[in-house]
């Protein structure tokens, strides 16, 4: 978990003088936010470098395969981060992000090395200063600094690799330093971090017009990008972009899913004009209430979980050469956000009031798309409904969420002439609505999964008695 945020820093030198000297600086590394989690990328930094932090203090926030989290400090100190901190780049679990140094310690930064099968990571050397290490970086193609140019960068937050040095040699100078400090527009040097400074300047936005959305109008990462995504870009070629944790947890289970199950998909049709009237009526009770009033999900939540109470076969799961029926109806939503498809789990939903499941609902789609909901609301359903409705989409074929049994597909309700009696040929504008059913047919076979979908269009069509329950 994030105990392992931080580590004693290794001794670059010889054992003997190691065994002499106490290296107080210590080590941010990706932390393990879960059992699964082999890799993270680094969103943002809540701290600047050089700034002093507390242990218990956010210092970064880290994008895992389920939701973005902020990370504490385990230690107290100056946080020192490496002028190339890769921001967005996928590292391993363990990987150096940056130091927590004493007050007055000396931390510098060598070139970055490759970890096996990630991107560069960004590794920082504790050492004692030499003659040499004025000189540059350690980069090849970068200018000459001096000591104390460097030490005023850091403070300042300005990235010497891009200046020209003023003296003889095109030696970078402090008076260099503070000439590009001066330059940046004064808001946007105190409401920026360093690094969102290099990416805005990468990107050729202007800090100064950008309004922060953090407290005290801090910029972030995500505004600047924001900023860019509203200007006009020229032509680019084609480039892949990598997986994300998350997207790459998509595609593994939806590969997992075409490979393993045998889907059948079912479709019907249920007339919601009542189900419709039923909201309705609930809009009216709890408008001002401050109380959320339950959408068309919530409905067909609470009424997916009592027909499972009645027909188990469908709240099952393969276990190796056994098929278990979950004694919890913990029904999963769903949920369309920026970094893919998640679905958060509406636990004992057979057992919730219409107002229960809305309130749960409206908490978990809220923090699943902020990035911030627990790992554990986002796992251990037992089946899943998935609406498209509201993109005007009728019947589709929705793909299970392994290892559960099956998946309610909501279509768009849509009002349209119906012929309601055939003996007298009466005909009226109903509310109708499509359903899709996709089982495991290794799991359930089709009459069983008939009768259960045929359940639910029941109690679509006469919502009453059991929306009371």
């Amino acid at each position: 978990g994030q105990r392992n945020t931080t580590r004693s820093a290794l001794c670059p030198l010889p054992t003997a003088l190691c065994e002499r000297r106490e290296l107080l600086a210590s080590e941010v590394v990706m932390p393990r936010l879960g059992w699964t989690m082999e890799v993270g990328r680094v969103v943002e930094w809540l701290k600047e470098d050089g700034e002093t932090v507390e242990a218990g203090e956010f210092l970064f926030s880290v994008e895992s395969d389920k939701a973005i989290t902020e990370v504490e400090a385990l230690d107290s100190g100056v946080l020192r981060i490496p002028p190339d901190s890769p921001i967005g780049v996928e590292l391993p679990v363990g990987a150096t992000l940056a130091f927590i140094a004493a007050p007055g310690e000396e931390v510098s930064f060598s070139a970055p090395s490759v970890a096996p099968e990630a991107a560069p990571v960004a590794v920082a050397e504790l050492s004692a200063p030499t003659a040499n290490s004025a000189s540059g970086n350690g980069y090849q193609e970068t200018p000459a600094i001096s000591p104390r140019a460097r030490r005023a960068a850091e403070r300042l937050g300005v990235d010497w690799t891009v200046l020209a040095g003023s003296g003889s040699t095109g030696r970078i100078r402090e008076r260099d330093i503070v000439a590009a400090a001066a330059a940046r527009p004064a808001s946007a040097q105190t409401r920026a971090t360093p690094l969102v400074r290099r990416l805005a300047e990468e990107a050729g936005v202007d800090l100064g017009q950008v309004a922060g959305s953090r407290p005290g109008g801090r910029l972030t990462r995500a505004d600047v990008l924001a900023a860019t995504s509203v200007e006009a870009v020229p032509h680019q070629p084609d480039t892949p972009t990598p997986f994300s944790p998350i997207r790459r947890v998509i595609v593994q289970r939806m590969t997992e899913s075409a490979r393993t199950v045998a889907p059948v998909t079912l479709t019907t049709e249920a007339d919601a004009t009542e189900l419709a009237r039923v909201r309705e009526h609930l809009k009216g009770e709890l408008a001002g209430s401050g109380d959320p009033v339950p959408s068309f999900t919530d409905l067909l939540v609470r009424l997916s979980a009592l027909a499972l109470r009645e027909h188990p076969a469908l709240n099952s799961s393969l276990a190796g050469e056994a098929i278990v029926q979950h004694a919890s109806v913990d029904v999963g939503v769903a949920v369309d956000t920026e970094r893919g498809l998640l679905v958060p789990v509406v636990r004992d939903a057979d057992r919730k009031s219409v107002g229960q499941i809305a309130a749960d609902t409206a908490r978990l789609i809220a923090q699943t798309r902020a990035g911030t909901a627990p790992a554990d609301d986002l796992r251990g359903s037992t089946f899943t409904v998935s609406n498209l409705g509201m993109f005007e989409i009728d019947a589709f074929t929705p793909i299970i969420n392994l290892p559960e049994a099956a998946i309610l597909g909501l279509g768009r309700i849509v009002a349209r002439p119906v012929v309601i009696d055939e003996a007298t040929e009466t005909i009226a504008v109903r509310k109708m609505m499509a359903l899709s059913l996709t089982f495991d047919h290794r799991i359930v076979d089709g009459a069983p999964a008939a009768r259960f979908l045929q359940r639910i269009k029941g109690m679509i069509e006469r919502p009453y008695a059991p929306l009371m329950r």
